[in-house]
């Protein structure tokens, strides 16, 4: 593995879907609280070097009338609908005046939103990706980021699956081959 040098003004840190709709889901292998705990530390740490801090979150229409409405054998939707603040950020995130926040209605980041434009007008062309779930936030816009160019570095400390088991199949199949994967420690260093 080598040795993890950012340029601060050149990247983003972008965390996926830390609301409070979302947190409250039991995660694996990381619990949501050290995810949580790990995103405010890279992202001060954006913050204080000249990164720009991303702020991803989920959401649409009450009646779902603006997501994606396709046949699967797996739905992913709740039983009863989304409380009011179901995707509002969680505060721990110390969202901040320079900060840009992302809605997304699917999972990733890119797709519908003005993420890449956001990022391209800034001259960001390196991301640090962490948040809530791994191998569908995390990888959708890991996947899409890759596609557009992007270098990548994965915070794996900082997000967390449904299961270790989809977790680790991100963590160690996909990401590698698309981006670096680090711990928190390691890129908050870099910086």
């Amino acid at each position: 593995m080598s040795e993890l040098v950012l340029e601060a003004r050149r990247t983003a840190v972008v965390v996926i879907d830390l609301q409070k709709g979302i947190v409250g889901v039991e995660g694996d292998p990381h619990p949501a609280a050290t995810v949580i705990a790990n995103c405010a530390r890279l992202l001060a740490a954006a913050r204080g070097k000249g990164a720009q801090a991303v702020l991803v979150h989920v959401g649409g229409a009450a009646n779902g009338a603006d997501r994606l409405h396709s046949m699967v054998d797996q739905p992913m939707r709740g039983a009863a609908p989304p409380a009011a603040d179901w995707s509002e950020l969680i505060p721990e995130l110390d969202r901040q005046p320079g900060d840009v926040a992302v809605l997304k209605r699917q999972w990733g980041a890119f797709y519908g939103t003005d993420l890449d434009l956001q990022l391209r007008r800034r001259g960001l062309t390196t991301i640090v990706l962490c948040g809530i779930a791994t191998e569908f936030g995390v990888e959708s816009t890991a996947r899409d980021a890759y596609e557009r160019g992007y270098e990548i570095v994965f915070a794996e400390d900082a997000m967390t699956g449904r299961s270790a088991q989809s977790h680790a199949n991100a963590v160690e199949r996909i990401f590698p081959r698309i981006g670096r994967v680090r711990a928190t420690e390691e890129i908050v260093g870099a910086l």
